[in-house]
């Protein structure tokens, strides 16, 4: 079972970055697709970005496409989410989540898609 392990998150102000990393403890993760979700307080889950195994085909929230992006470095077991020009709107928890390319429909945007997930890592925005 693969456990992944979310770092990079923190205060910033809006129009700042950050770069969040989803770090596998298995190799086994570049046989996944992985996604990018977030929860703000009282708010549900949503997906923010996925990417399937080999980081080539890619999809993206309307609401951070543009700003963000995902990508993956399977040699380092890792993935990222490159964060530009942060909004009030995008504080938040932030969970990556793995799902096994084999037998997985892609594209995959629902969290029931992914079976392995982070602790997240908490973002917030504010001046």
């Amino acid at each position: 079972q693969v456990q992944l392990v979310e770092s990079g998150g923190g205060l910033v102000q809006p129009g700042g970055s950050l770069r969040l990393s989803c770090t596998a403890s298995d190799r086994a993760l570049e046989t996944y697709a992985v996604g990018w979700f977030r929860q703000a307080p009282g708010k549900e889950r949503q997906y923010v970005a996925v990417t399937e195994w080999s980081g080539t085909s890619k999809y993206y929230a309307n609401s951070v496409k543009g700003r963000f992006t995902i990508s993956r470095d399977n040699a380092k077991n890792t993935v990222y989410l490159q964060m530009n020009d942060l909004k009030p709107e995008d504080t938040a928890v932030y969970y990556c989540a793995g799902a096994e390319w084999y037998g997985l429909y892609w594209p995959a945007f629902s969290e029931t898609d992914y079976v392995y997930w982070g602790q997240g890592t908490q973002v917030a925005v504010s001046t």
